[in-house]
């Protein structure tokens, strides 16, 4: 009789262990499902993905419903001027003939973008003795699949 609850409290002390791990098991899913109880690596990684996400985050309220009017006309003027698109390693260079964009409307687009687009770096450069007008958009890593999506890219 002995032994019988000696096995009987054994395979209690099983069952109980059991039921523990699995709740523990059910708990760590849960955490996992729920993002609680990430590990660091994960959060980083998670933290990674949301900055890489939101880095080129556009903001249309940065202007003025006139302001973007204008910002729009001088977009379409500029990439229907262009002459040339040339890939860089950091973006895209976009060249103009100074006698279809002045050089002043050039510096409006880069005022203008900069308020919705603080990521972008700017270049103009006046070269060939003022007859190439360039104009660089270069930034952080994945600035061309941005750029690529938002400008057409010949």
């Amino acid at each position: 009789m002995k032994q019988k609850k000696e096995r009987l409290a054994g395979m209690h002390a099983k069952k109980t262990a059991a039921a523990a791990a699995m709740t523990l098991l059910v708990a760590a899913g849960a955490a996992a499902l729920s993002g609680k109880g990430t590990t660091p690596e994960r959060e980083n990684k998670e933290k990674q993905m949301t900055t890489t996400q939101s880095k080129f985050y556009c903001n249309i309220k940065a202007l003025t419903p006139e302001e973007r009017s204008h910002h729009n006309r001088l977009s379409d003027k500029l990439m229907t001027a262009r002459s040339e698109t040339i890939e860089m390693e950091k973006g895209y260079e976009f060249q103009f003939s100074p006698q279809n964009v002045t050089l002043a409307e050039l510096a409006d687009w880069v005022a203008g973008e900069s308020k919705c687009c603080p990521f972008f770096d700017f270049h103009i450069d006046l070269e060939n003795e003022g007859k190439l007008l360039c104009l660089r958009l270069t930034g952080e890593e994945g600035i061309k699949q941005f750029i690529r999506a938002e400008f057409p890219i010949q």
